[in-house]
C-alpha cells in the first residue's frame, strides 16, 4: 500500500489498517498527557494519538518524513 492509497481509505479503514491490519509498531512519544505511538506501513509512517486521560485515540498522521519522525529520534539527547 502507498500512502496515496492510505490516504484515500475512510477514516475508520485507516485506523483499522494501522491498528488491525499491516502497521508495524516502532515507537511512543509521551508529551502530557498525550501518547504518540509511530507505525510503519510499507515505505510510510502513521502516527497515533491518544489521549491518556480521556483514554480515547484523538487522531493519526501519515506521513513519509520530516519533523514529526524527528520526535523519535534519540539522536537529539546525544547531541
Amino acid at each position: 500500500m502507498t500512502l496515496y492509497e492510505f490516504i484515500l481509505l475512510a477514516e475508520h479503514q485507516q485506523y483499522d489498517e494501522v491498528l488491525n491490519g499491516s502497521g508495524v509498531y516502532l515507537d511512543n512519544h509521551i508529551k502530557g498527557n498525550l501518547r504518540f505511538n509511530l507505525y510503519a506501513i510499507d515505505k510510510f509512517f502513521v502516527e497515533v494519538e491518544y489521549n491518556n486521560t480521556e483514554n480515547k485515540i484523538v487522531g493519526l498522521r501519515p506521513f513519509q518524513a520530516g519533523s514529526i519522525l524527528d520526535k523519535y529520534s534519540n539522536l537529539k539527547d546525544i547531541l
